[in-house]
């Protein structure tokens, strides 16, 4: 007997903003679609939540501050959090993985008391290089990666001073920091969390894909953009990056893609255990 397909929940913060998010995450999925089938959940717009049947979740990023929410939407996506959560540590199979992009990365960190969400003192833009931890070096995920390795990041907000008594009583573990400035007081923000075997997230966007992403900011419109947000030198500095395939391509085949499949391998191996 065949075994199902698997079933992959994408939750969409973008609050109904167009982005390249979605639809590299969709690019991603596709590729597997031979073992999996995935839906698309309009949270904060529609207040659309999946239930708890799926198998896999993918948590988008999404603009806005992390830690306000209308108290219905963010209510019903914490729930889900929650529930999911509680099935894993209740030792329930197979059990229910779900990675976290930037903006709901921001949420769940506060949500789980990790540390402070901060805003930043400018918006961090571009293909800047992330420096693994040594828990980062040994996770499954990122171990294959070089050090630094490099990924697009935008955001205005970060989450700095962690709770280590909180990280340690989740089981939770640092897995990357963002560049190292020597040149500057502040804090270097986490970059990416392991919160269980099954739970993760990041503060960059892993799913961007420099093909697409250099042909969508070639655009005059969307220079005109950048340009006038960020000004001149970061669209630069971020094209001249994108442009070096190689700085996105390990990024992008490695992270999310290696996510899903090792979810895929270890809920087939659980439930022939269970």
């Amino acid at each position: 007997m065949l075994d199902r397909k698997k079933k992959i929940a994408v939750l969409d913060l973008y609050n109904g903003i167009p982005n390249q998010g979605l639809r590299c995450i969709r690019e991603i999925l596709d590729k597997f679609s031979a073992v999996a089938d995935y839906q698309f959940f309009d949270v904060r717009t529609k207040n659309e939540v999946p239930d708890t049947s799926y198998d896999i979740y993918i948590s988008s990023g999404g603009p806005g501050n992390p830690l306000e929410g209308d108290g219905i939407w963010d209510k019903k996506y914490y729930s889900l959090i929650d529930q999911l959560w509680e099935h894993n540590a209740n030792g329930d199979y197979p059990k229910k993985y779900i990675f976290f992009i930037c903006h709901s990365y921001q949420m769940v960190c506060h949500h789980f008391g990790l540390g402070d969400i901060t805003k930043r003192k400018s918006p961090s833009f571009g293909v800047l290089p992330i420096h693994k931890t040594k828990h980062g070096k040994a996770d499954e995920l990122f171990s294959k990666l070089p050090d630094p390795f490099f990924a697009v990041d935008s955001r205005d907000w970060q989450l700095i001073q962690p709770r280590l008594k909180v990280f340690e009583e989740k089981g939770a573990k640092i897995l990357a920091l963002e560049k190292i400035r020597t040149h500057v007081e502040y804090e270097r923000a986490i970059m990416a969390v392991r919160f269980s075997e099954e739970f993760v997230g990041v503060q960059f966007h892993p799913e961007a894909e420099p093909v697409s992403m250099e042909a969508h900011f070639a655009k005059p419109e969307n220079e005109e953009k950048v340009v006038a947000t960020y000004g001149k030198k970061k669209y630069d500095n971020m094209m001249t990056h994108i442009r070096d395939t190689d700085n996105l391509e390990s990024t992008y085949n490695s992270i999310i893609p290696g996510f899903i499949d090792n979810a895929i391998k270890k809920i087939g191996l659980s439930k022939q255990l269970s």
